[in-house]
């Protein structure tokens, strides 16, 4: 019966829709959006991996050829197809998984419409460029041609910072060549305030496996905890003035300046322009943060890295 109604709700009109509750009112609406060049078909699976006996699963369809004209009126389209969810189900707690320019659109929807906060459980990015698409950019350096490139290049970051302080959000990136997905920088991925976690080896068309991504979310969803030290740490970084995400692969480069418990070290570097980098690296190797900041902020920097020891106990090299 609710696979029937979801493939209604994608396929129809939603003015064609009959505003007629079903019998059951399920816990959880689900909603599973796909991304750009993309369908519904594609993240469905994903979808019905991560259903239970309480979920009700909305995949809006929004066209592959829509996805390449403009950004608006795909958010138009998907918060027409949330006002409708929500009417069926008033009372049904809302999880959003979202793909790619899937993350960015519900970014858009959730800051135009922020009464729906209260109702959210939980937000899941797979793969979106939050800080703006660098591919995007190169395509229309100036943000002025009528085309997505335009709204995949903007920095929608202080809009997921903002709502990572209401709701749970957990961003899960991929990092297939080093320092991105083959499609989307790791960087531009990351936010103030969320819950961040980098998958190596895997491209951004994989962030939407269920094999790869449902386990992931599921424990999400059951414990919704504190921040993970590293996270933490990253979080701290990211708030000092002037801040920008570097690539990761100037690590070999940097000296570790601080260690702390689990094994985690804070590597630094100065190019020979003279502009602090900084790093942040696991126990094993792997490069969870790069970033610098420029000459006008390095006096930021340090007074941030003299805190850190203290707050969380490092130990200084």
């Amino acid at each position: 019966m609710y696979g029937i109604m979801n493939e209604l709700l994608n396929r129809c009109e939603l003015k064609d829709i009959p505003p007629m509750p079903p019998v059951h009112q399920p816990k959880f609406l689900l909603f599973a959006q796909h991304g750009w060049n993309d369908t519904h078909r594609n993240i469905e699976p994903l979808a019905m991996a991560l259903a239970t006996h309480d979920t009700r699963i909305f995949t809006p369809n929004l066209g592959i050829l829509n996805t390449w004209i403009a950004i608006d009126p795909l958010i138009t389209t998907v918060h027409q197809h949330l006002t409708t969810a929500r009417h069926w189900h008033p009372n049904a707690a809302l999880r959003i998984i979202a793909h790619s320019l899937g993350g960015l659109i519900w970014l858009e929807v959730l800051h135009r419409h922020p009464h729906i906060w209260t109702t959210i459980d939980s937000v899941v990015l797979l793969g979106s460029p939050i800080g703006g698409s660098d591919l995007a950019r190169i395509l229309d350096p100036l943000g002025i041609l009528p085309t997505i490139a335009r709204d995949l290049g903007k920095d929608r970051r202080h809009l997921a910072e903002q709502l990572a302080q209401h709701v749970p959000i957990l961003i899960i990136s991929g990092d297939h060549d080093g320092g991105s997905d083959h499609v989307i920088p790791v960087g531009s991925t990351q936010v103030h305030g969320a819950r961040h976690l980098q998958l190596r080896g895997i491209h951004h068309n994989a962030l939407r496996d269920p094999q790869t991504v449902a386990p992931i979310i599921r424990q999400f969803w059951d414990d919704h905890r504190e921040l993970p030290f590293i996270q933490q740490l990253i979080t701290r970084l990211r708030t000092i003035p002037g801040m920008t995400d570097a690539h990761p692969r100037d690590v070999v480069h940097a000296r570790i300046t601080m260690t702390f418990h689990e094994g985690t070290t804070l590597r630094l570097w100065k190019n020979p322009v003279g502009v602090d980098h900084v790093f942040v690296v696991d126990a094993f190797g792997v490069v969870h943060f790069g970033g610098f900041v420029g000459w006008m902020h390095a006096a930021d920097l340090r007074t941030a890295l003299q805190a850190i020891p203290t707050d969380l106990h490092a130990i200084v090299h």
